[in-house]
């Protein structure tokens, strides 16, 4: 039995609902369906599985594009109702009549409805019906189960004789043929082969006609002769290595790079000042019409962004609503060149999908290009996805929990080599330029080297760094550290992880122990932009793995993306696209050289316009 039906516009204005039907929902599933699948362009998919306040439904949903509508039914999980599609279908197809842009009340809809439900009811049944299940051999009565048999019976002798039958002709093919050979000596088969067989070996003109082989190795001989007798192109002389010379003297360069200080017992401290940091500085995006004005200048125009619509995608004149056979075409172009920029297959072919359910019965205006109406509508999906939904002004935040005098921690999290502690240095760096205070805590007691590597970048920066060496249980140094940062009043503490891969189920769970004993403010998943299919991989487990594993009943997931290696992957920047579009948590730094300014925002419209050029 349905739980609720609801009509409502794109804006959120309820038209409709089934006052027959009226149970109390429990929770917010439409809030939920809106959030986690309309707004993260997962409309595509066929249902939304809502599971909260002891409550499990399935939702599932119709779209009225040209009208701006959208049909949702509601029951529970536990039903498998099979009327519910053809349902919708009816529902839509029936409101639509009746709808007026300026109508907000429906009440002669209700006996509609009721009759549509009668209907889709009773459709399911016949369907039920229609495919009876054939009884099992044990459940027939005696008398059935030897008419059963009999029939069997006849049905293999019937079989035997006609295999005998083809077994007899068979025979006869095979040992009346001959095969002839170029010389006319006919040979016996030794094997038994079907006639079809013998028809394939053997051409239906006659002999096999050695002569026109004979013809065609001749010619590929000579063919052969020609390229050997060509002039061989000279290659290249091998630059020979000019001998080394070892003088007595000694050379200019020392090759020699210990520090003199370190002898001595002393460590020397550099400190970083490398200007202002790439995160304060506003990215500029140029104009469609500057590019286009840089390629005829240059005179090479880009023929993979010209050519991949153009080929074709042409415009309609006269064709007034879009059918799903006229977007395929559009959608199929569009995710191979998702896939060129490095963005997962699933998640470019779900993309695809959510944007067929969206133009789909659209009207189109005279002449009116199904490329530009495609490319448009992904482009909004593409912002809706990549766009946050959260705050992402950590500066802000960090002054909140200053006026509630408690440190601001951040959890840098993620797998093997990505990056961590060096990214974490970056963003210390970033938040000196704002006078805010920064303690390290060495809380990757896992990895040898990981301690003094983060040492290092503190005595850099001239920030403080709390550590307790190696083999110590991470979740109670990152404790201690929060207590240190709260005694020496620092505002915020940056948390370095060990860093683990999304299936060590021993690393997995100190991570989660680290997280739900010390419930840091942000916990950042660190990830390379060079992976592709891995990044969905990764991100999912990893918050899969910090909800299974969680203690508390609202267990903490990633909050935030730091990509890095991002000046390494040129127009490949599908990565963040994937790692939203899994996790729905926000690209907040984005990591693009060696340096410690090399740290800036994501680019939101500029990650766009590569992924669609």
């Amino acid at each position: 039995m349905l739980e609720q039906l609801l009509i409502f516009t794109r804006g959120g204005l309820i038209l409709w609902t089934c006052k027959e039907l009226g149970n109390a929902l429990k929770g917010s599933p439409i809030d939920a369906l809106i959030r986690s699948c309309l707004l993260e362009e997962r409309s595509g998919d066929s249902a939304f599985n809502y599971d909260a306040a002891g409550a499990s439904y399935t939702l599932k949903w119709t779209f009225h594009n040209e009208l701006g509508l959208i049909f949702v039914a509601i029951y529970q999980r536990i039903l498998h109702l099979l009327y519910v599609d053809d349902l919708l279908s009816m529902v839509k197809r029936e409101f639509s009549e009746l709808y007026h842009p300026k109508r907000t009340y429906y009440e002669d809809f209700d006996d509609i409805f009721r009759q549509l439900q009668k209907e889709a009811e009773a459709r399911a049944e016949e369907m039920k019906k229609s495919k009876p299940q054939a009884k099992p051999v044990e459940s027939l009565t005696k008398k059935e189960g030897q008419i059963a048999n009999k029939k069997k019976g006849v049905l293999l002798a019937g079989k035997e004789k006609v295999s005998s039958k083809d077994d007899a002709s068979e025979g006869n093919h095979t040992n009346g043929h001959k095969l002839e050979n170029g010389n006319s000596n006919g040979r016996e088969l030794g094997t038994k082969t079907t006639h079809a067989d013998v028809k394939k070996s053997v051409p239906e003109s006659g002999a096999f006609d050695v002569s026109k082989l004979r013809k065609l190795r001749s010619k590929a001989s000579k063919k052969m002769d020609t390229f050997s007798k060509a002039p061989k192109v000279e290659q290249n002389k091998k630059t020979t290595k000019k001998n080394r010379v070892w003088d007595d003297s000694p050379s200019e360069s020392k090759l020699d790079f210990t520090d003199p200080m370190a002898e001595k017992g002393t460590e020397a401290v550099v400190v970083v000042d490398q200007g202002e940091s790439m995160m304060d500085r506003e990215e500029i995006v140029s104009s469609d019409s500057e590019i286009d004005e840089d390629e005829e200048e240059s005179g090479k125009p880009d023929n993979k962004k010209r050519g991949w619509f153009s080929s074709m995608f042409q415009s309609i004149a006269g064709k007034t609503v879009l059918e799903k056979s006229d977007l395929e075409p559009a959608l199929k172009a569009l995710k191979d060149r998702l896939m060129t920029k490095n963005v997962a297959e699933e998640i470019a072919e779900k993309l695809c999908e959510s944007v067929a359910a969206s133009l789909e019965g659209k009207k189109l205006g005279s002449f009116t290009r199904i490329s530009s109406t495609v490319q448009a509508a992904m482009e909004e999906a593409l912002l809706r996805i990549l766009t946050p939904k959260r705050s992402v002004d950590i500066l802000r935040e960090v002054h909140a929990a200053k006026e509630q005098g408690k440190p601001y921690v951040v959890v840098f999290v993620g797998v093997n080599g990505v990056g961590k502690s060096t990214n974490l240095a970056k963003v210390a760096y970033w938040l000196l330029q704002h006078n805010i205070s920064v303690m390290m805590a060495a809380c990757d007691t896992f990895r040898s080297g990981a301690v003094e590597q983060l040492r290092t970048h503190a005595c850099r920066l001239q920030i403080p760094i709390f550590e307790k060496g190696y083999e110590k249980d991470p979740a109670v140094v990152a404790k201690e550290a929060i207590q240190e940062a709260s005694r020496n009043h620092s505002d915020v503490v940056l948390v370095d992880t060990a860093g683990r891969m999304q299936d060590n189920e021993p690393l997995m769970r100190a991570l989660s122990k680290l997280i739900n004993l010390n419930g840091p403010d942000l916990v950042l998943f660190v990830g390379e932009a060079l992976v592709g299919n891995d990044a969905v991989d990764q991100l999912s487990k990893f918050n899969q793995k910090l909800a299974d594993l969680s203690t508390s009943s609202s267990p903490m997931l990633i909050d935030g993306i730091l990509l890095t290696k991002f000046d390494t992957i040129d127009d490949k920047v599908g990565a963040a696209l994937s790692m939203v579009y899994i996790s729905g948590a926000p690209v907040m730094f984005v990591g693009c050289g060696q340096s410690y300014t090399d740290l800036k925002k994501l680019n939101v419209k500029s990650i766009v316009k590569t992924l669609l050029k």
